[in-house]
């Protein structure tokens, strides 16, 4: 894990959507090479945008109830969550700056 990002588990999910802040939740498992390469650009982009972004992440196999909740069928999966609704959601590895691209509404 990065050291800008927050671990988000089953039991604290719901807290961890409900804030105003975006929170860009990265669903992700240790066996996924494209999540294992999402780390970096994720963790960056969290360091970058502290008080406008929050990046949390959710592994799906010590966490499968959120996973099944949200319909999250592959991973890595990024869903932007808003004051407990999905605003956003991206499936798939990107670049950083496909990220900061897509997540722009969410920087500003």
């Amino acid at each position: 894990m990065g050291q800008n990002t927050v671990t988000v588990t089953d039991s604290d999910f719901a807290s961890a959507i409900a804030s105003d802040t975006p929170t860009l939740v990265d669903f992700w498992a240790e066996w996924c090479g494209p999540c294992k390469i999402m780390d970096a650009p994720l963790d960056e982009l969290a360091g970058e945008n502290e008080g406008k972004l929050t990046v949390a992440k959710l592994n799906v196999d010590e966490n499968p109830s959120t996973m099944g909740a949200y319909s999250v069928m592959s991973i890595p999966t990024m869903i932007v969550f808003q004051n407990g609704e999905e605003k956003r959601r991206l499936i798939g590895a990107r670049s950083k700056g496909q990220l900061k691209s897509e997540l722009a509404e969410f920087l500003a």
